[in-house]
């Protein structure tokens, strides 16, 4: 048995390299301390305890300080006994992402989300009455049992509190591990809001060999690599501005000669014109 404590993120999707689309449940996961561990001889089980997030030195019991002064670390606001758990640990040990591998199948248990008040159709899922033709029942509880009783029997649906109930998820698959960024993908959705604790632990009713699926990763080329790739031009800026003031220079008198020669034949040609208006008026 393994298990691992952890905050939900959200959801998104991955894709494996069989072209399948895989939807995952970003599962954040802290360093999980050990912050006791049971036996049988002393306990009559065995069981490590494991704690995580931080929590405030003065919000703190004078047990949870001295729990956490054993385990060298600060109060954590959670606790989670795991029984039975395979390998030997310590008080203070560490436990993170990569306590689980690509492939393994887990359950997943957390709290679902609140819904409040609610009525017999949203909360056990009855279907309403006829809303045409004189009915006067649309969503009411409906029969509440027999005459002789006259009493409401035990276990009938009724509206009440719905959600806020403690729900596991069976038989989930690992589908990424990245303790570099402490987090774990698990494939379909898992109980609880966003930012909600859960509890990561191996699959009780699983009889599956551990299938590791391929998910294609996706690298983004950053400009400081682009520049290291290719090769950098070594000459000085001072000699480029020098050969182009020097390009320049040598350019300016063609300009000028072409300007010169440009302009000559217009003046002959308005001195031959003038001639001939002259001769004419004569």
């Amino acid at each position: 048995m393994k298990g691992i404590l952890g905050r939900k993120s959200g959801m998104t999707q991955v894709f494996t390299k069989d072209g399948k689309l895989v939807p995952v449940t970003v599962i954040e996961v802290e360093p999980n301390v050990v912050m006791q561990v049971k036996t049988l001889e002393k306990d009559g089980y065995n069981a490590i305890q494991l704690g995580v997030f931080e929590k405030k030195e003065k919000k703190a019991n004078k047990a949870e300080m001295g729990r956490a002064k054993k385990a060298s670390t600060n109060p954590k606001r959670f606790l989670k006994e795991i029984k039975n758990v395979e390998g030997a640990y310590n008080v203070g040990d560490k436990l993170m992402a990569d306590t689980f591998t690509v492939g393994d199948v887990v359950d997943v248990t957390g709290t679902s989300k609140g819904k409040g008040f609610q009525g017999t159709i949203k909360r056990h899922n009855q279907h309403r009455g006829p809303m045409t033709h004189g009915s006067h029942y649309h969503r009411a509880v409906g029969s509440l049992g027999t005459m002789l009783p006259k009493r409401v029997l035990k276990g009938k649906n009724l509206p009440g509190h719905m959600g806020v109930d403690t729900v596991t998820i069976q038989n989930l698959e690992i589908i990424e591990v990245n303790p570099a960024e402490n987090y774990l993908l698990v494939s379909g959705n898992v109980p609880g809001a966003k930012n909600s604790l859960v509890l990561i632990k191996s699959a009780v009713k699983n009889s599956r060999k551990p299938n590791a699926k391929e998910v294609i990763v996706y690298e983004e080329e950053t400009v400081v690599d682009a520049v290291e790739g290719e090769e950098v031009n070594e000459t000085p800026v001072t000699d480029a501005v020098e050969e182009t003031k020097e390009e320049v220079a040598e350019e300016t008198p063609v300009t000028e000669t072409v300007a010169t020669e440009e302009t000559t034949p217009v003046e002959e040609e308005k001195t031959e014109s003038t001639e001939a208006e002259a001769s004419v008026n004569e």
